[in-house]
């Protein structure tokens, strides 16, 4: 037998304390009232007065405080043993961190409404384990596998495309990391996918040779484009955050990104899985219905030891010991002939 809550054996303590206490000064006051009258004038000037009644309501008091703070610490006898199963399927989401992604066609910014996406995927997925890839001119994994969706979004926050170690835009090394992830994955799901929030914009041909590595592995790649396909220029921010100027190519010209709506088509398409894009919402709705009619697997199993709770045992009688001590009068007085 143990106490979940073992500091509240202090009220233990102050119950019997003021029990005590209430039953001194009761015992005391009989003795007081026959210091100053005779026992035929005690009865005649000070009628009802009762060493017992205070006694007896001190005790109840006391007693009904003692069983309250042993209800509060929450003993605890015998453990109850229950199997949990968590099903799902496993996703990995290949974000897109590079500079482009600073572009500000979509407010406040493509990298702010890819993290607005992937937040909206973290809070309705159910069971399901998400892994994270980060990448611009290559790929590495924000975060492994895991249920653990707060932690999830702790990495997310850490994706900023000016620690990007290096430059670019490198869309088939991240999907390539993604069936890596996927592939290493304990007790794996029958259906795996790998979500891709992007421009779509891809600066080394890589693209081909990825998917064709996931078509294989029958992993399906569902796109969801962030941008505008009318382009927009990428602004460059000086280290205190402030905005300088737009970037420039070698001959001086302003860069203008666009979305590669083909492109992230295509790369769906390939694998079995859809393109999805909301230019002024959020498409990640889209994709969780997707994710939905999947067929689920056992991804993890684990036994859980619950302790048996007896806080009712002293809870109950407390309260009735409490109720009796308020409602027991402390004198009594005879009806008169």
């Amino acid at each position: 037998m143990g106490l979940a809550k073992p500091a509240f054996l202090a009220l233990c303590v102050v119950g019997a304390l003021v029990g005590a206490l209430a039953l001194w000064l009761a015992l005391r006051r009989r003795s007081r009232v026959r210091a100053f009258l005779t026992e035929r004038l005690v009865d005649k000037l000070a009628p009802g007065t009762s060493r017992w009644l205070p006694a007896t309501q001190a005790g109840l008091q006391g007693l009904g405080l003692i069983l309250f703070g042993l209800a509060l610490a929450q003993p605890q006898c015998g453990t109850t043993s229950e199997l949990a199963k968590r099903r799902g399927i496993d996703v990995v989401v290949a974000l897109d961190a590079s500079k482009s992604m600073l572009a500000r066609d979509v407010q406040p910014s493509r990298l702010e409404r890819a993290r607005l996406e992937l937040s909206t995927l973290l809070d309705e997925l159910k069971g399901d384990r998400v892994g994270l890839v980060a990448f611009a001119g290559d790929a590495f994994i924000q975060s492994p596998l895991t249920s653990d969706y707060s932690a999830v979004k702790l990495f997310l926050r850490a994706v900023d495309p000016e620690q990007m170690p290096q430059g670019g835009s490198n869309i088939g090394q991240a999907l390539l990391l993604a069936r890596q992830v996927l592939d290493n994955a304990d007790r794996g799901s029958k259906e795996r996918v790998v979500v891709l929030l992007s421009d779509g914009e891809d600066l080394t041909g890589e693209v081909d040779e990825a998917v064709a590595a996931l078509k294989e592995a029958h992993v399906q790649v569902l796109t969801v484009g962030v941008g505008s396909e009318q382009g927009e220029p990428i602004p460059v921010y000086n280290r205190r955050g402030e905005f300088v100027d737009y970037k420039k190519d070698s001959s001086g010209e302003t860069v203008i990104t666009r979305m590669d709506r083909a492109g992230l088509t295509a790369i769906a398409e390939a694998t079995g899985g859809e393109f999805f894009y909301q230019p002024r919402g959020v498409a990640m709705a889209q994709v969780l219905e997707r994710i939905e009619k999947m067929q689920k697997s056992e991804l993890e199993s684990r036994v859980t030891v619950r302790y048996d709770e007896r806080f009712q045992v002293f809870a109950l009688p407390g309260l009735v010991l409490l109720v009796l001590g308020m409602v027991l009068p402390s004198s009594w007085r005879r009806r008169s002939a």
